[in-house]
């Protein structure tokens, strides 16, 4: 049996995700149900993104920290 692989969706194709759901809810064409469906989509999407943003920072945050990048230095070495 083939397991399937999902790939975690990219900062910039959840932002364009995003973009197209505004444009959609602000359309005026969806019923109140399609509405909070994309309403309930976009507020995950929200998420996701500030969560990849939130790790991209902690990460940056890590790398220029002295003690990061002495880590980093030693772990180049040794390759």
């Amino acid at each position: 049996m083939a397991t399937k692989t999902t790939k975690k969706p990219t900062l910039e194709k959840s932002l364009l995700e995003l973009e197209k759901i505004v444009e959609k809810m602000e359309s005026g064409q969806l019923s109140l149900e399609e509405s909070l469906k994309l309403f309930e989509q976009g507020v995950g999407l929200i998420s996701s993104c500030q969560k990849m943003l939130t790790d991209a920072k902690q990460k940056i945050s890590k790398l220029t920290s002295k003690k990061g990048s002495l880590e980093l230095v030693e772990s180049l070495e040794e390759e």
